[in-house]
């Protein structure tokens, strides 16, 4: 199984270039799509879950023409987008009722599934409790459920954890590792701390291209030896800001704890330590990115 990506470019009606160029190849695990805010990652969701046609490329997905054959795809695919809304007058059976229905689910088939989801995202014990009364990360859950109702090889999930509290966003991410399976799932995300566990590949997106497809490893050998972490007085802080990567900060009694991702020692005072997912994620933006423009 394995879903093709070949030079996609969508190009709204400003003139302005939604995704451009964007081509990689992908199989069964989880794919982190990590980009910031208005990199386009919800332009190639978009796509890929047919809502929106592309200006030019080409999308294959178990030898199937995405442009050509959008119906076929819809039946091997499910999507939880970014702005995912619910009824919340009707309970958590009652939706996913409706929404098999929709789908096309015969009304057997479709509670045996219902009760097997209900029971994967850990909401039986609510399943007659009114969506309304849910929590963020509650419904994000039901979102993943119908998103599963046809079980699609082809799971896509737009900014799944944006508003969770962090209890939420751990579960969630559990819950997307153990879905992974032998189908390709895309996690869309700005924080990459939510993909740092469980993807199998990190594609990052800036300005529309594509940046960088790689491991997770690959991309952590990239700044094995370049991350710092330094304590400095707090008036020092703004300057080091403008001189240095910052990827993080903690503060102390004696002063601010600085991570810095730095190709050379800051100073004399900090010392090295294993790097993380997100300081090769900034350091990527911050070098490679320079220059890159739709």
């Amino acid at each position: 199984m394995e879903l093709i990506i070949d030079s996609v470019s969508k190009k709204y009606g400003t003139g302005i270039w939604g995704v451009r160029d964007f081509s990689v190849s992908l199989k069964p695990g989880i794919v982190g799509l990590v980009g910031p805010n208005g990199a386009g990652k919800t332009t190639l969701m978009r796509i890929l879950a047919t809502i929106t046609k592309p200006t030019s490329g080409k999308i294959i997905f178990t030898g199937i023409d995405l442009l050509k054959e959008p119906n076929q795809i819809r039946e091997l695919l499910g999507y939880l987008p970014q702005d995912f809304g619910i009824y919340p007058n009707l309970n958590a059976v009652e939706f996913l009722e409706y929404l098999a229905a929709v789908k096309g689910l015969d009304k057997r088939s479709a509670s045996q599934r219902i009760d097997e989801l209900l029971h994967v995202v850990n909401l039986s014990e609510v399943r007659k409790h009114l969506l309304g009364s849910y929590s963020g990360g509650m419904k994000q859950r039901i979102g993943i459920a119908q998103a599963l109702l046809t079980d699609p090889r082809l799971l896509i999930v737009d900014e799944p954890t944006v508003g969770l509290d962090p209890e939420e966003r751990i579960r969630f991410r559990n819950l997307l590792s153990d879905l992974s399976g032998d189908r390709i799932v895309i996690f869309s995300t700005h924080i990459v701390s939510d993909v740092e566990a469980s993807a199998t590949r990190i594609v990052v997106i800036r300005k529309g291209r594509l940046l960088i497809d790689a491991m997770p490893e690959e991309l952590l050998r990239e700044v094995e030896g370049k991350v710092w972490e330094w304590i400095v007085p707090s008036e020092d802080l703004p300057s080091i800001k403008q001189r240095y990567t910052i990827g993080g900060t903690v503060r102390h009694l004696d002063g601010v704890e600085v991570r810095i991702i730095s190709a050379n020692k800051p100073d004399g005072d900090a010392r090295l330590i294993p790097p993380r997912l997100e300081d090769a994620y900034l350091h990527l933006i911050a070098e490679k990115g320079k220059g890159k423009t739709p």
